[in-house]
């Protein structure tokens, strides 16, 4: 631990595990479970305990809490974690709660921007590259895949699922799964087109879009039942990557599709 790198008034637990280049602000508090990879800055007030481990380089602003006993009434104590991957941003007044008897653990990947205010529940898994705008809020036991785009404001409900470079609108409310590569937004939310500018962003082909087109016409709009639909993309469109995934995360739901 380089001690030159942590403000004399943060308190950071001798069993606490700090890496290289660690820098700890003001009036921050480290428990003795915390894992602190090289590189990554904490600012001032910030609360990390329980078993949390953060990888490198990730930058946490003020007033974030890490690690603290999820808002689950069945919690008895359990020896659950947090774990944070690499290079991600959590600004200021986002709480994430370790996990529960679920899965053990909460997660968030790595490049993530976690805007102020986010709320990540016990057992959520969050992907790579994802961004989570200003006070959305993720219930218990929600996964958001890679790419996944959040709008400010949006409430997720528990066991809700987000597909990859999904996009859901600002104040939105989701009670059933996003699929990928879908805009959905509203109360509640509903698909209402594919995520064109975000596809374009991440380099998505031409054909690549035009294809996501066709599907999302398919599935959202010819008024065809799911099942009919499914059936259609599983003959039409097997060799495509992108509608295999697709058509295998509606396969797997549990809550139904925000359609």
């Amino acid at each position: 631990m380089n001690m030159n790198n942590i403000h004399p008034t943060a308190v950071v637990d001798p069993n606490a595990k700090i890496g290289e280049n660690v820098k700890i602000g003001p009036y921050s508090v480290i428990g003795p479970e915390v894992t602190i990879g090289n590189g990554t800055t904490i600012e001032s007030h910030v609360v990390i305990e329980g078993e949390t481990i953060i990888g490198e380089n990730n930058y946490i602003f003020s007033f974030a809490s890490i690690g603290k006993d999820p808002q689950d009434l069945k919690f008895g104590g359990e020896k659950t974690r947090v774990v944070i991957g690499n290079n991600n941003k959590i600004r200021e007044f986002v709480t994430i709660h370790r996990g529960t008897t679920d899965k053990y653990e909460t997660r968030v990947g790595n490049d993530c921007l976690i805007m102020a205010y986010v709320h990540i529940a016990h057992d959520c898994i969050i992907g790579d590259h994802c961004v989570l705008a200003n006070a959305a809020t993720f219930a218990g036991h929600v996964e958001v895949e890679d790419w996944a785009v959040v709008g400010g404001l949006t409430a997720i409900h528990q066991f809700t699922r987000v597909g990859r470079h999904a996009m859901i609108g600002g104040c939105s409310a989701v009670t059933q799964d996003v699929v990928p590569y879908m805009l959905s937004e509203g109360n509640k939310a509903r698909a209402v087109y594919i995520n064109i500018v975000g596809l374009q962003r991440r380099g998505f082909s031409e054909e690549q879009i035009k294809t996501l087109r066709e599907v999302y016409k398919i599935i959202f709009k010819k008024k065809l039942k799911l099942e009919e639909a499914l059936h259609i993309l599983e003959n039409d469109y097997k060799d495509n990557e992108d509608v295999v995934k697709l058509v295998e995360f509606i396969r797997k739901s549990k809550r139904g599709i925000a359609r």
